[in-house]
């Protein structure tokens, strides 16, 4: 099952196994269960400390296996054949297990060890989901450390009558004790914030108690770590306060252009941005959402946790998101047929028909993944004719499953009350409606910049870009900006990582200017 290459280095990773793991298999005569088992064959043979058992128990899905150090009750459970970006997942689950140390701070880890109460997870997953790696791992994690949850991953394509049964419509799909309990990426600390209610509280308090950065670096893309790292490099006190650190990186596929870096993945990529940040003295404030600020002497940041932030200088970097379409059904049918992510929910479609709304790059791309997978696609195109690269519409236009329909506005999305049975678009050009039947949707429409929280604070352009000189600076003295909320073109990983670099080198030249003293009249 495993390459040479793979095994030499899971063997490795392995080595660093201290407490002996049991797996028990629980399988049935299918396929799938006789990959399972040539996969955990493989494993055990590279370490002494991991033994193999077989089960065929009713009760538990099959194929499936359970991952428990000997003499502990750890609820780590794969419904699924854990390769692809699962693989990761599983070579965790192992160590962590086997009693290798976590890398998460101490005081997420008492979190995680006080929680109280009965925890059944269950997260639905697709093998080419980037987003739901964290998920697992997040969750196996606390699995690990507290004998009150107990996480179950399931592949969504070998496992289709669930899917079908509990209508998964999107990945990563996590329920709580039956019910559902969040859709997309999350990190531990997300999740902790779900589930322990005072947890957000007690963290607003310490917020507060902060003292004045120097620097606030608002958001934790690429722009956003570039710029904290600059500002940290000048011996200065520099906070990052983010949502989620990696930003939309995190929901990136392939990374190719990152000139020096051949070929990465976005989460990879925002693993190396984060790590990299905390090689410096910055303090990280992570699953923190901004919702004012306030211009003066000292910047003001509210936060929408209560806590308020202060600053002697600014560096917005809160990035952007997929574009909506913005008709009727949209958001009523969004995760249940309505997607934003080919790559993370596309097998969920497997042998049905959707829609591509948006004929750029991402556009056709998505169209292109799709056609693989699925029984046909539709991709409809405002204009009269697709942006995409050449190269790109060439490939398209020689599959047999696809349909390309250009002046075509989308007007509506349809469903039976649950989920997606159509979308209504418009010709353009003959201004006739048109129905389309289909299962999903896939909406590839461009970038919104994060800026609401932002109006009547900072000049912003009439797409919702913060207005930037070529210094980064912004209508507000001591505010700066960079990335993909900015006015500067080019929405690329390397244009945002130097803007935010020159944003925050700006921010110091205005610390030092601000910060100077008055030069002292000479008597005459």
């Amino acid at each position: 099952m495993l390459d040479a290459n793979v095994k030499t280095q899971l063997k490795a990773y392995l080595e660093k196994l201290i407490l002996p793991i049991e797996i028990t298999v629980n399988i049935d005569g299918s396929e799938a269960s006789r990959e399972m088992q040539d996969l955990l064959n493989d494993i055990a043979e590279l370490t002494d400390k991991i033994t193999l058992k077989e089960t065929s128990e009713a009760a538990v899905r099959a194929p499936s296996f359970a991952v428990n150090r000997v003499g502990s009750n750890m609820g780590i459970r794969f419904a699924g054949i854990p390769m692809g970006h699962e693989f990761t997942s599983l070579v965790l689950a192992l160590l962590q297990a086997g009693g290798h140390p976590p890398k998460v701070e101490a005081d997420v880890i008492e979190q995680i060890r006080g929680l109280e109460g009965e925890y059944l997870f269950e997260t639905y997953i697709s093998l080419t989901c980037q987003n739901c790696p964290e998920v697992v791992q997040s969750l196996n994690l606390m699995a690990v450390l507290n004998p009150n949850i107990r996480h179950v991953m399931i592949d969504g394509a070998l496992y289709q009558d669930e899917v079908e049964k509990r209508e998964i419509m999107a990945v990563p799909t996590v329920l709580l004790n039956g019910e559902v309990f969040g859709q997309g990426r999350m990190s531990v600390e997300e999740i902790l914030a779900k589930i322990d209610t005072g947890a957000s509280a007690r963290a607003a308090e310490k917020l507060a108690q902060k003292d004045v950065f120097d620097v606030l670096v608002v958001g934790g893309g690429p722009a956003g770590a570039a710029a904290a790292i600059y500002a940290a490099r000048k011996g200065i006190n520099t906070g990052v306060v983010a949502e989620r650190f990696g930003g939309q990186v995190l929901d990136t596929m392939a990374i190719e252009n990152f000139i020096s870096v051949k070929e990465t993945e976005g989460p990879k990529f925002a693993v190396a941005l984060e790590q990299h940040v905390k090689e410096y003295d910055v303090d990280i404030m992570n699953v923190q959402r901004a919702e004012k600020l306030i211009a003066g002497d000292i910047i003001e940041v509210q936060l929408a946790s209560g806590a308020t932030l202060k600053a002697k200088t600014v560096v917005l970097a809160t990035g952007a998101r997929w574009r909506q379409m913005g008709v009727p059904g949209e958001e009523q049918y969004r995760n249940k047929g309505v997607a934003y992510c080919p790559h993370c929910d596309g097998p969920l479609f497997k042998g049905k028909r959707v829609s591509v709304v948006g004929g750029g790059n991402s556009g056709v791309e998505a169209a292109i993944d799709l056609a693989g997978i699925v029984a046909h696609v539709t991709l409809l195109e405002f204009g009269s004719e697709l942006r995409a690269d050449a190269v790109l519409q060439r490939k398209l236009y020689s599959l047999p499953n696809v349909k390309v329909i250009t002046d075509a506005q989308t007007t509506e999305v349809t469903g039976d009350g649950t989920r997606v049975n159509g979308l209504v678009y418009t010709d353009r050009k003959s201004g006739e409606s048109h129905k389309i039947e289909l299962e999903g949707i896939f909406v590839q429409i461009g970038l919104l910049p994060n800026t609401e929280w932002l109006k009547g604070t900072v000049a912003l352009s009439n797409r919702g870009e913060i207005e930037v000189d070529a210094r980064g600076q912004t209508s507000v003295p001591g505010v700066f900006a960079a990335g993909d909320v900015t006015t500067v073109p080019y929405k690329q990983i390397v244009i945002a990582m130097g803007e935010g670099a020159k944003a925050s080198l700006s921010a110091f030249d205005h610390l030092i200017r601000t910060s100077a003293p008055a030069e002292e009249k000479v008597a005459a």
